[in-house]
Order: C-alpha cells, then structure tokens, then sequence
C-alpha cells in the first residue's frame, strides 16, 4: 500500500538519482506558477472586503486576450460603473 509505493520510489530514486532533480525542479517551478496565477487580479480570497475585484480594473487593462489591431492605452470604457 503506501509504504509499499514509497519504498518502489525510493529504489528507484536510488538508480535514477536525475530523476529526483528533475521533480524537484518540475515541481517547484509549478509551485511558483501556481502562486502567480492566485494573485491575479481576476481571483477573490476575501469576498466580504471586494467581492468582484475585476470591476476595480482599468478600462484599459489588457485582460487575457490579444487583439493586434486594438490601442489599448487609448481604449474608451463601453459598460456601467460599479
């Protein structure tokens, strides 16, 4: 069971000792992408304080997409105020 499935991965990492740098290195640099993403401006931690954090954003800020033929500092908002 998991005693069992730790031992077969330690004997491994005993014969394959770059395999161990490359899931430390694989899964760190996950980890760093992974915090990056949750302190994106489209994530909510605290709903009682900002419920709806992307309504703070500037009309102008480029959200996710590209349009080539768009001048985003020159944009112009299209929606109500929240």
């Amino acid at each position: 069971t998991g005693a069992m499935i730790f031992r077969t991965a330690v004997e491994h990492a005993k014969k394959h000792p770059g395999v161990v740098l490359l899931h430390l290195f694989g899964n760190g640099w996950a980890s760093l992408y992974l915090i990056r993403l949750a302190k994106g401006p489209h994530v909510t931690w605290n709903k009682t304080n900002n419920p709806e954090p992307w309504n703070k954003l500037d009309p102008t800020y480029q959200y996710k997409f590209v349009a080539i033929t768009t001048d985003y500092p020159n944009l112009k908002k299209e929606g109500p105020d929240f």
